[in-house]
Formats: structure tokens, sequence, C-alpha cells
């Protein structure tokens, strides 16, 4: 694919990160508009209001004639909140289209079509591999019927999240956690055990100063919440899924719309999450220091052999304060 977009793409792709956690139930989107000369003039991303390209066409009094808008996803064909962005854009009166991945959303797909029927040039596939992962778990959702899983583990050297006697706060450093706080932000859900609750009280809130509603939190487990855990406050709202079945913690997510969930379980949940096949990613933060003996962050798989074992692929890796974090997605 033709490379005389992808500047105006990576642009667009950082606008949608900045919806990151405010879109509900749908994706996040960057939109931005060249004039005839290449030149940008305005820009929009998704909020939870209008849509992207919405957004940017709104920002121009007048769309200067010969314009191209580039967005990190084909325009919506449909009517639902809000009005078609393709209409928006053949009303606007764009002379061509550039988008990096086709809607896989049969409600809302088609919008190359009728762009291409009104007469607009319609350029696909810009930057696609990069857009699709920053919209993964809105595309986890669409393709898988469920959502995005990503692992938070906060272990040592060695593997253990906690000493023999209990122990594990604080096993990595502060800045670790101010940035597992803005993870937090920019998911729909945290999920937790009942076992996390009982023995760490939690409260899984974000600790920054956001004006804006916390993440569902959502515990699993058939063992009743005490009175006094922090997660039944007013400071988010609760799910409990008194359940040990994930069909039924997949089905009570989609019906609250979520597409992302933050995983900080404990072992027992999380290594069954992960037989089950639904942990998607892990971000492991790991502390320059060793236990020796203690708790270990996944427990046993049955595998005996190399060759049951499971790879991970290294998305990212880097050091935060004192810690290593490593981003992997799971398979390889």
């Amino acid at each position: 694919m033709s490379t005389d977009y992808d500047d105006a793409m990576r642009h667009a792709l950082s606008l949608a990160l900045r919806g990151e956690g405010r879109t509900g139930s749908n994706p996040i989107v960057g939109a931005v508009i060249l004039d005839s000369d290449g030149q940008l003039i305005a820009e929009g991303f998704h909020a939870g209001g209008d849509h992207a390209e919405v957004v940017a066409i709104k920002s121009l009094s007048k769309v200067p004639a010969g314009a191209t808008i580039v967005v990190t996803l084909e325009p919506c064909n449909h009517t639902g909140k809000t009005g078609p962005c393709t209409e928006a854009i053949i009303n606007a009166g764009i002379s061509r289209v550039v988008y990096a991945v086709a809607d896989p959303n049969p409600i809302a797909a088609g919008g190359a079509d009728r762009l291409r029927t009104a007469g607009i040039e319609v350029v696909g596939g810009v930057l696609t591999l990069a857009s699709r992962f920053f919209n993964r778990a809105w595309l986890s959702v669409v393709e898988k019927k469920r959502p995005l899983f990503i692992w938070k583990i906060a272990t040592t050297l060695d593997g253990k999240t906690a000493a023999s006697d209990g122990t594990s706060k604080w096993i990595t450093s502060e800045p670790s956690r101010e940035f597992v706080s803005l993870l937090r932000r920019n998911s729909d859900a945290i999920l937790v055990g009942t076992g996390t609750v009982l023995a760490d009280n939690p409260s899984l809130i974000p600790h920054d100063d956001e004006d804006r509603m916390n993440p569902l939190r959502v515990v699993m487990g058939v063992r009743d919440i005490p009175a006094d855990a922090q997660v039944l406050d007013d400071r988010a709202r609760l799910l409990h899924v008194k359940s040990h079945n994930f069909d039924v913690l997949i089905e009570q997510l989609l019906a609250q719309g979520v597409k992302q969930v933050f995983v900080e379980a404990g072992s027992e949940l999380g290594t069954a999450m992960l037989e089950a096949g639904l942990i998607d990613e892990l971000m492991i933060f790991q502390a320059p220091t060793l236990l020796g003996s203690g708790r270990s962050f996944v427990g046993d798989m049955g595998i005996s052999t190399l060759d049951e074992r499971l790879d991970l692929t290294i998305l990212a890796t880097r050091q935060i304060g004192s810690d290593i974090f490593t981003h992997m997605k799971v398979g390889a």
C-alpha cells in the first residue's frame, strides 16, 4: 500500500489513543483532514460523543475543495447514537477518504462502498496492523465475541508475587504502581477473584485526578464479599460474578459493554484463565529482588515437557523505576 498517507495516519492513530477508556462499547478512532496540498487543517477523535470524522469536520467552518480525510477505521454506514459518518463526509464535500482497517462489524460495514457510490475516492489498508493493534479490544469483541483480557503481574525476579508469610506490599517500585494506575484508567473493567478481595482488600481504583467514571470493578467467585470491602464503596460500580464459569463471566461483561479487561487476579484465577485460552496478553512488572520461596504468579498448568510449553511474544519491554516492564502476547 502506498505510504503517501502514512504520516497522517500515524497522527490519526495518536489521536485515537486519546479516546482510550472513553468510548464505551465503541472503537477508538482518530481522524485528520488534509487540504488539497496535503497540509493538516483539522483533526478529531472519538471520546464517547460524535465520531472522529464528524468532530474533525465540525471543527472547520467549511471543508475546502479537494480535501482528504484520513481515518483509522472505515467510516460507519449506519445510524446508531449518531448518524452515518459516510453521509457527514459526503455532505462535507470531501474528495478522498483514506482508512486503515475495514469495519468488521456487519451492522456498520459498507462505508467504503457507499462513499465510492457517491463519487469519492477511497483508499484502504494504510497502516492496518498498527491500527488493528490499537483497536484490538474492540476487534476482540467483534471477532471473538469476548473482551480482550490483559493479565497484570507484579513479581520478583524469581517469579514470586508474595513471600511465604503472604506479604506482598510493595514488591515493585512507586513508578510502576503509577503506570499501573494509567493502565487501569485505559481499561473498561478491572477483574479479580474473591480470594484477592479477601486477602488484600484492594480498591481497584486508578490513583489519578481524572474527572471521569472509574472502570467497572469485577469480582469473580461464589464467596460473599465482606461488607467493609473497598470494592463496595461508591467510587466505581461493582459487578460480582457469582460463578466459576467463564462463559457466564463473558456474557455479563458483554452486557456491560466491556471491551478490555485488566486482570489483577492472583495465581488461581489467572492460571485458570490462561488454561482456558482467555488471557490475550501479559503485562509483567519484575522487581530486581529475590525471595527464593513464596507464592508463584502462575500455578501448575499440567505441563511436563518443553514440547507442551506455552510460548509468548514480547511486544515491548522497558525499565520503569527500578523494575523491568514486559508486555507480551500469548502465543507466537
